[in-house]
């Protein structure tokens, strides 16, 4: 089987990663925090020949989403549906009414996701994990063997934790419990590039990153300051 599109984008003064997966049969594609420069993702869309059916949120942060931030407004999904892409936005439903009223959507523009969810795209599924811990609502995406960790996991670190609805325990359960036990080989894509590293995979971050080496809350915890 032909491996699935995917096509990372750094976009922002924040180093954020945009992705774009498409089936490579169909050409039906999704977008996950489309934020900061929506000319050059549809520019993508259009000149990949691709059919976008869904745009994806890993959480609500202004960075991810779109929407004001900081007296600036930060182009995203809003922005992404006025080009009359007749896409739905799927958000844990932890945070939707976040997303309403941090990016401008209405209630009709959203889905609301939970644990375990799966979305076919084309031939393929992906799956939503419910990752809390950065925030209430963090979700990651996999795929065909590839992650798509929002803020939850970064090559050789974490999501902050001491954000407005940060959890520490949550994080590492979701870090410890969740993502650790995919398989070795599964590719990670992070939402944002801290590292200089596009890219790594489990088995890489189980033997570098910090992060994921604690057995027990309590010393994930200590090493947290809390």
């Amino acid at each position: 089987m032909e491996s699935i599109y995917i096509k990372q984008l750094e976009l922002g003064p924040m180093q954020n990663f945009v992705y774009i997966l498409a089936d490579p049969v169909t050409r039906e594609a999704a977008v996950i925090d489309a934020a900061w420069d929506i000319d050059r993702i549809v520019q993508i869309i259009q000149q990949d020949d691709l059919r976008l059916k869904v745009a994806f949120i890993t959480h609500y942060h202004p960075d991810h989403l779109g929407g004001d931030f900081m007296n600036h407004h930060i182009p995203g999904a809003a922005e992404l549906l006025e080009r009359n892409f007749p896409v739905k936005v799927y958000v844990h439903k932890s945070e939707a009414d976040f997303v309403g009223r941090i990016a401008g959507l209405s209630p009709s523009d959203l889905v609301r996701t939970d644990a375990g969810d799966e979305l076919q795209l084309g031939t393929r599924r992906i799956r939503l994990m419910h990752t809390p811990g950065h925030t209430p609502g963090s979700q990651c995406f996999l795929v065909d063997g590839r992650l798509i960790s929002g803020d939850t996991l970064f090559i050789g670190s974490c999501g902050r934790v001491d954000l407005p609805g940060g959890d520490p325990a949550q994080m590492y359960d979701s870090l410890v419990n969740k993502l650790k036990q995919l398989p070795e080989n599964t590719v990670l894509y992070p939402g944002h590039n801290y590292s200089g590293q596009s890219t790594s995979t489990i088995g890489e971050e189980k033997l570098h990153n910090l992060y994921l080496s604690f057995n027990r809350l309590e010393d994930f915890l200590g090493m947290m300051g809390y």
